[in-house]
């Protein structure tokens, strides 16, 4: 009797292979073809070429290098006049001006010539060219540009051009894939791939900008290019990358089109943006800041300073509130907050709903105009010592007078003179910062802080206001055992 694994095998491989076969086909068709969107909408691309005046030292030497003292028949002065100028050794260099040349890739919006691309593709250029996609070169003029945004309007004097489909970037999902077509290094509609790493990013400059994270390669010459979705619709403007060598590392920035689109809007409108405008700083609410504040998780936005006369506080936001909504929208932490306000009308009542000592109020305020950002003032260091508290392991003396003018701190407060390895240094509280709240109440004196120590429960994290360089931090100092 033949045993089962004598028995002829040839039909048992072939259905393996068919198999086999079937999800390489399968696979491969999941995958994205990009060629019919790329062929269909990269007419709409433009390249952006510009010219810019700039200085260059030439000749003379370097700051701090002599010359030596050479024999007028040296054959080493020839050597020196042509790398130091025709003064010869000891010549003064002088500025020398010449067209620095840059490029960039924008796209259109409308048949009659409007072109959107970035700030700085643009930035202090005395001319402006734009290459269509059928070799056309014209001169363009620039609209109005936005700085914060890093968005430019261009017009060029064109009809009948192919106009971009415009997508909505809320819509996007992380994991979805997008395409971004411009000019890297000068290489007209070139098409790069990739997916949505996440979404309402901030960066340290561009606080008023949600980002659009991708994995879409985008190098010099990409600034202002449009980043397409599998629709063919543009949801964003490619503006940045994070990188530690200067080029392609993974991580690219888009601008929505949504917030692009609203700059554009008021720049051929008005010349200008109007952005709305709160005048309070905010932080992250950490997991022991969540916990000083008996929230379940951290989220929102935590207010550690109120500017006087603001909107923030003519509506009555308060020190220590954190704002969890603001016009209906969720505010999932500190990031989502500016862009949520700037791109809020001004002049109108916007509802806030805050948690303020454990519990929800709404409150009703109307929004001021954002102007330039005012400077914070710094945290100085230093003054005479004073009481030593060695529950929390810190020294506090009072404020000199210099220093409250400096942080317009008309009354109260306590200053940091000593620390040892105690809660507060382990909370993060600096030599020099100055203590102006201990677990929600305003501290008055060195005493009053003494008295609020020591009623702080013992095991519970209690959120302290400092003030320091760069502005006022909220802590949470774990009170000790």
């Amino acid at each position: 009797m033949k045993r089962m694994f004598d028995r002829p095998q040839g039909g048992f491989w072939m259905a393996l292979m068919m198999g086999l076969l079937l999800t390489t086909q399968v696979q491969a068709r999941s995958l994205p073809d990009f060629s019919e969107l790329v062929e269909n909408y990269s007419p709409v691309v433009v390249n952006i070429s510009t010219t810019q005046k700039a200085k260059q030292q030439m000749g003379g030497l370097p700051p701090g290098m002599e010359m030596p003292n050479l024999p007028e028949d040296s054959p080493f002065n020839d050597l020196f006049k042509h790398f130091f100028g025709e003064g010869g050794p000891g010549a003064e260099g002088m500025p020398e001006e010449f067209d620095a040349k840059s490029l960039g890739s924008g796209f259109i919006i409308s048949a009659d010539g409007y072109i959107l691309t970035n700030n700085h593709v643009v930035k202090d250029a005395e001319e402006i060219i734009v290459r269509l996609f059928d070799r056309r070169e014209l001169v363009a003029s620039v609209v109005g540009t936005d700085e914060r945004s890093d968005v430019a309007l261009l017009k060029v004097d064109a009809e009948n051009l192919p106009v971009a489909h415009l997508g909505k970037a809320e819509q996007l999902k992380v994991g979805e894939w997008v395409l971004a077509i411009g000019s890297p290094f000068g290489f007209d509609r070139t098409a790069t791939s990739g997916i949505v790493s996440a979404k309402g990013r901030a960066l340290p400059r561009e606080n008023y900008v949600p980002f659009i994270q991708t994995d879409v390669a985008i190098n010099p010459g990409n600034s202002g290019g449009p980043l397409f979705n599998m629709d063919g619709e543009v949801v964003g403007i490619n503006s940045q990358i994070f990188s530690r060598t200067g080029g392609y590392m993974g991580l690219s920035f888009a601008i929505p089109i949504e917030v692009a689109m609203d700059v554009a809007d008021q720049l051929k409108t008005k010349g200008h943006v109007t952005r709305g405008w709160l005048g309070v700083l905010i932080q992250d609410v950490t997991r022991e800041l969540a916990e000083s504040f008996g929230m379940k998780k951290p989220m929102g936005a935590l207010v550690s300073k109120v500017l006087p006369d603001s909107p923030g506080a003519k509506g009555g936001i308060q020190v220590g509130d954190v704002i969890m909504e603001f016009n209906g929208r969720e505010v999932v932490n500190s990031a989502n907050l500016p862009p949520i306000v700037g791109s809020t009308p001004v002049g109108k009542p916007v509802d806030v709903k805050v948690l303020r000592n454990g519990k929800s109020q709404t409150l009703s305020l109307t929004l001021g105009e954002l102007k330039d950002e005012d400077k914070q003032a710094a945290v100085g260091e230093g003054g005479p010592k004073s009481t030593t508290n060695s529950r929390l392991g810190l020294g506090i003396s009072d404020i000199p007078q210099d220093l409250r003018e400096q942080l317009e701190l008309k009354e109260g407060g306590v200053m940091v003179s000593e620390l040892d390895s105690g809660a507060a240094s382990k909370a993060g509280i600096r030599k020099g910062d100055v203590i102006v709240m201990f677990n929600g109440v305003r501290v008055k004196n060195d005493k009053q802080f003494g008295e609020l120590v020591d009623k702080a429960p013992a095991g519970a994290a209690v959120p302290v206001l400092v003030q320091r360089s760069g502005g006022p931090t909220f802590l949470a100092i774990k009170i000790p055992e």
